[in-house]
């Protein structure tokens, strides 16, 4: 797929289907600007009531066209496309551009779109659009988009909008920024997809980062695959639009009510590599910043700064983002304090006190003694540098972009991040073009800054973590576990009593406490026998009522034969009053378990992305709260460790007022379990353990649900 994208964007030959003599037309307009743009490949328009256009012949059909061409772009209406499909594989020509719409409405339009696939696949043509504004390649110079002073740059675009595309080359332009190499306008992926794109991005070497606009994926688990592939090689920046969750079906579980969200999709897509930016506005200075910096090694920085308020600031916006400013080396003080002022700051972050203002060659200086120190990952360099001649003297221009030429060079001998801050960012003067042509991302804000440092540090980490930690093989699945799912089926159920669901956990390797199943009053007697007067929990079984806690089916603390006997009585009296027709298993019992840590821990088989694992905190507030995180199926166990300790309550696990930290090694086997439970048993479309009790030692799933798919 990926080599015949590459034919395409690298196109030699292009045909224009729809060509016209009218400059409001595209298939003027597009014409016009491959000649103006110089492009050397050899261009046909197609027109059956033309002879010339633009001083090039115009050919009544495809079939009159005698050489080979390689591309074609249809600017003809949605009806046509079927035949110019067809005409296009018997020509031999790999791929067409759609710009018309009406392909994915009922009626009409989707046999349309299946008579366009059906020629599609026939001949081998791959089909970009429909509904799409076009595509660019500025490295062939193919500019079948028109927009204009597009510069040619590092970074590609794949976009589901074309007025966004169009939004980030005028910010571009404005900015003086980075350019762009490849530009495609998916439209409605009637035929290739985003993963293919990315697959594309991922082989283009004139691609440094590839940004996607995404508001929905057509096939989101290959996608995550492939981003896993292409973010070993270099960055990937996704903006996912329709974050709102009010069109989310109802959920079975805790864990399905949750899923299918975007906290979801951005978890995956930030697993799988991608750096998911949530504003649209620092999509560009995101991909930016990660076209030209070298991945970091830590998250230490140290800031040079000019000014108290600047170093202030980024200091601040640094510690949010748990970016630690470093500590000094005693030869990186020493040497700091023999080269500035004695009323500058030595400490980080490290402030001139005014001895670069007639100076700006003690910056330079100073970001050698930093960036020499091993304790100092990256650099920041925060406040007025690059303004100093528009500030204090004309005089100081030439001082100034000698030391950015300085800055640039240590960058690269020391292979490690600098990024500026600089209050004249916007007016870029002569410094601080030398600085961003020179690879340096220029902020006029801390705090962009600042994030752009913490993106580069995820992106590295992600980046190490899917290099270092492999997903595992998948095993088969546990005889014992097949054998309880064919019992559920053959009873005609769709879920799992709890008792095999915890017989189903045991199968694969997890520990849960003893159970006892009471299907009548003269079964409490054994449950004494083999509990005595130890306390235990009661809960009503029952495949028609699945929260049982809702039900009053739910009793704590029971101990003692006649305790047991009563709360079996009162148990089956509150699932009838709950809901008369109710079919009743019985009762289980099982010890209570020691105080711990609640979390939760679930699979669910969503739509778009596949089986999905969520983990956080648990008990009954789960929904209120919402402090869970995701990962894809399969998963590695490095994973499960960035899963246990992503939740913004992880402090409670490592142990609050006095309560000893939770054993985060029994978590991590315990999601590692559950994942081979899963991935052995795609029948079983929802897990659901809440609560599972983590403690000091281990961890007790108290609570397990499981959902089948419909036979």
């Amino acid at each position: 797929m990926a080599s015949q994208l590459h034919e395409i964007f690298s196109a030699r030959s292009i045909a224009i289907i729809g060509a016209s003599g009218n400059p409001q037309k595209r298939g003027y307009q597009v014409v016009a600007k491959l000649l103006n743009d110089g492009y050397e490949g050899r261009i046909f328009p197609i027109n059956p009531t033309m002879q010339e256009l633009l001083g090039l012949k115009v050919y009544p059909s495809l079939q009159e066209v005698k050489e080979p061409v390689q591309l074609a772009l249809a600017c003809t209406p949605a009806d046509t496309i079927p035949g110019i499909v067809e005409q296009c594989g018997r020509k031999g020509i790999k791929g067409v551009v759609v710009i018309a719409g009406g392909f994915s409405e009922a009626g009409e339009g989707i046999d349309l779109a299946q008579r366009t696939l059906e020629m599609a696949h026939r001949y081998g043509v791959r089909i970009i659009g429909p509904n799409t504004n076009g595509v660019f390649n500025l490295y062939n110079r193919m500019n079948l988009v028109g927009v204009p002073d597009v510069v040619p740059g590092h970074i590609g675009i794949v976009s589901q909008s074309g007025n966004m595309t169009l939004a980030f080359i005028a910010e571009a332009k404005d900015r003086m920024s980075t350019g762009f190499s490849t530009y495609v306008g998916v439209g409605n992926q009637m035929d290739v997809r985003f993963n293919e794109y990315l697959e594309y991005f991922g082989n283009d070497d004139h691609t440094r980062v590839p940004v996607f606009y995404i508001e929905g994926f057509k096939n989101g688990r290959r996608f995550l695959e492939v981003c896993r592939e292409v973010a070993r090689k270099k960055p990937v920046v996704v903006y996912k639009s329709g974050r709102s969750e009010a069109g989310q079906a109802m959920a079975k579980s805790h864990t399905g009510s949750l899923a299918s969200s975007f906290a979801m999709t951005k978890d995956l897509l930030r697993q799988a590599g991608a750096t998911v930016v949530e504003q649209s506005d620092k999509v560009l200075s995101t991909a930016e910043g990660l076209s030209t910096l070298p991945l970091v090694k830590g998250n230490r920085v140290a800031i040079l700064a000019d000014g108290g308020g600047h170093a202030t600031v980024t200091v601040d916006a640094a510690i949010d983002r748990e970016i630690l400013p470093s500590q000094f080396s005693a030869d990186t003080l020493a040497r700091l304090a023999k080269l500035l002022p004695e009323e500058a700051s030595h400490d980080n972050p490290v402030d001139v006190a005014g001895a670069t203002d007639r100076n700006p060659g003690a910056f330079a200086d100073c970001a050698e003694i930093l960036l020499t120190d091993s304790n100092v990952d990256m650099l920041m360099l925060v406040g007025m540098f690059g303004g100093y001649s528009l500030r204090y003297s004309a005089s100081l221009l030439s001082a100034e972009i000698e030391t950015s030429q300085r800055i640039c060079e240590l960058a690269r001998r020391y292979r490690k991040p600098v990024i500026v801050q600089s209050i004249y960012a916007l007016q870029m003067p002569e410094p601080l073009r030398v600085l961003k042509d020179g690879g340096v991302p220029l902020f006029i804000w801390a705090e962009n800054a600042v994030r752009c440092a913490s993106e580069l540090i995820d992106y590295s980490r992600a980046r190490e973590r899917i290099i270092s930690s492999p997903i595992p093989a998948r095993r088969p699945a546990m005889p014992q576990g097949r054998a309880i799912i064919e019992s559920v089926r053959a009873q005609g159920r769709s879920s799992l009593f709890e008792h095999e669901a915890r017989s189903l956990l045991g199968a694969y390797g997890i520990d849960v406490p003893t159970h006892f199943v009471a299907r009548s009053a003269r079964d409490i007697e054994d449950a004494t026998a083999q509990f005595g007067d130890t306390p235990v929990a009661m809960k009503i079984i029952s495949e028609d009522i699945l929260h049982k806690s809702d039900a009053g089916g739910v009793l704590l603390e029971i101990s003692g034969a006649e305790a047991l006997r009563h709360g079996f009585v009162q148990l089956l009296g509150n699932a009838r009053a709950y809901r008369s027709d109710a079919r009743i298993e019985g009762v289980l019992i099982a010890p209570m378990a020691q105080l711990g840590v609640e979390v939760i821990l679930g699979v669910i088989h969503d739509e778009t992305f596949g089986p999905v694992m969520m983990f956080g905190l648990g008990g009954i507030f789960v929904e209120v709260l919402k402090d869970v995180t995701f990962r894809s199926l399969p998963m590695s166990r490095a994973d499960a460790v960035e899963m246990v300790g992503e939740i913004r309550s992880r402090k409670i696990l490592e142990g609050v007022r006095g309560a000893p930290p939770v054993d985060r090694d029994a978590l991590v086997d315990l999601i590692m379990n559950v994942a081979h439970l899963a991935l052995s048993h795609p029948e079983i479309c929802e897990i659901d353990l809440n609560p599972v009790i983590a403690r000091q030692k281990g961890c007790d799933v108290v609570d397990a649900r499981m959902i089948l798919t419909a036979e």
